[in-house]
């Protein structure tokens, strides 16, 4: 896989692109407008709003931004570069249900079937109702079943801890008592009848594994991050990726950032695709790209076009999406990305259905990773960015303040040319 292109790069092949007649003479950025956002994110380092940032941004074409600013880590000597490794946690959602709707196209798994007839530990889900006068939690058997589309859309009824009060007590109460009569994690809801964001996107990936007969691990390589060139995507890295891997950081009640210890490198053997992923941002941004140009690039097709539009289509009516309350501060804050936006969810994306002023258009999609990292894909612009950060607690606010300014810079940027 060669590197990633540069901005005189892009704008050398956008000029040859335009002698040749294929698009306009004038290139998309301009080197003005991409010192512009290189100075918004300098300003946040050098405030120490965050220790390093990676930022890039491209149509379905080239890349129009790539900006690598600060250090790896707070106190280190490494500069931020384009290939730097991030953990992207949850950004790997993305990937597992583009994943399933590879599945979904060859006929191995259907959207509105059972998700019991591939794993029947989805076969018959309970429905935790409360808690008795003694705290016991209380179990009904649903009366819907679950499917794939309830999955990747988080309707499924299955809800995360961090950012559910009444998951967090059933687990606590369920690792006390050691029933082995109560289910590992209980719906909270009827499927269809609620959104709630949890551990949907890891039931889809052992469906991925059952249907294909592959690892998730093994899937992706073979079917999305190998043929796409994501060289620098997976589950595990190497001790050369780990040399050019950002470090962690926790803001504390003073607001400072303090860096933490890397994780150890291992080698599991079992995978989920709900999290647990690395990856830089020119490699996810490439799977942007894909996404963008309708399921292909340079030659390798991972979905087909009408695919990719269904994945970007409300899929969950008038239910209100994206909006958490945190159960643990220290890991997250609480999260409401557009207040005052209605948000919807596709199948692997959420769609903001109202316009954010100065930045994305109506039915732009979106999400991220605990860590700080985000993307964002505007169909209605054919402009895709990704911004990587490595900062606990999510949906830092002053992370956020770099990504809400990295985006609007880009999307200013666009509507001049």
């Amino acid at each position: 896989m060669t590197g990633p292109i540069t901005r005189r790069d892009a704008l050398l092949q956008a000029a040859a692109l335009a002698s040749a007649g294929m698009i306009p003479a004038v290139p998309a950025f301009a080197a003005t407008r991409s010192n512009d956002l290189d100075k918004s994110l300098h300003s946040a380092v050098a405030a120490h709003a965050i220790p390093g940032v990676v930022a890039m941004a491209a149509d379905n074409r080239s890349i129009l931004y790539e900006g690598a600013i600060g250090m790896r880590g707070a106190g280190a000597d490494t500069r931020m570069t384009t290939d730097t490794i991030f953990r992207i946690a949850s950004m790997v959602k993305l990937l597992t249900s583009v994943a399933a709707m590879q599945l979904v196209e060859r006929g191995r798994l259907k959207l509105d079937e059972p998700a019991g007839n591939i794993d029947p530990v989805l076969a018959a889900p309970r429905v935790l109702t409360g808690f008795d006068d003694k705290g016991a939690p209380q179990l009904r058997e649903a009366r819907e079943y679950l499917t794939l589309r309830n999955l990747l859309t988080h309707t499924s009824g299955f809800s995360y801890p961090l950012w559910d009060s009444n998951v967090l007590r059933y687990v606590q109460i369920a690792r006390s008592r050691k029933d082995k009569d109560l289910p590992r994690m209980p719906l909270m809801f009827e499927p269809g009848a609620k959104w709630a964001y949890g551990g949907s996107i890891d039931r889809v990936s052992r469906m991925v594994e059952i249907a294909s007969g592959q690892g998730i691990d093994r899937y992706f390589r073979d079917n999305i991050t190998g043929p796409l060139g994501m060289n620098d995507t997976g589950f595990t890295i190497t001790a050369k990726q780990r040399a050019r891997q950002a470090r962690l950081h926790r803001r504390g009640a003073d607001g400072k950032l303090v860096a933490q210890p890397f994780e150890k490198l291992e080698t599991p053997t079992v995978f989920s695709g709900g999290g647990g992923i690395y990856s830089t941002a020119p490699d996810y941004l490439r799977l942007l790209q894909a996404l963008l140009n309708g399921g292909s690039l340079d030659g390798a097709k991972i979905l087909k076009a009408e695919t990719v539009a269904l994945m970007a289509a409300n899929q969950i009516g008038n239910l209100e999406a994206g909006i958490m309350k945190t159960t643990n501060p220290a890991l997250s804050n609480d999260v409401d990305f557009f207040p005052g936006t209605r948000l919807r969810w596709g199948l692997g994306h959420m769609i903001n259905a109202d316009p954010v002023p100065g930045a994305r258009k109506a039915g732009s999609l979106t999400w991220a990773g605990l860590y700080n990292t985000y993307y964002w894909i505007d169909p209605a612009t054919r402009v895709a960015g990704v911004i990587m950060m490595q900062i606990l607690p999510f949906a830092d606010r002053q992370a956020l303040k770099v990504y809400r300014e990295f985006e609007q810079g880009i999307c200013r940027s666009v509507r001049r040319a």
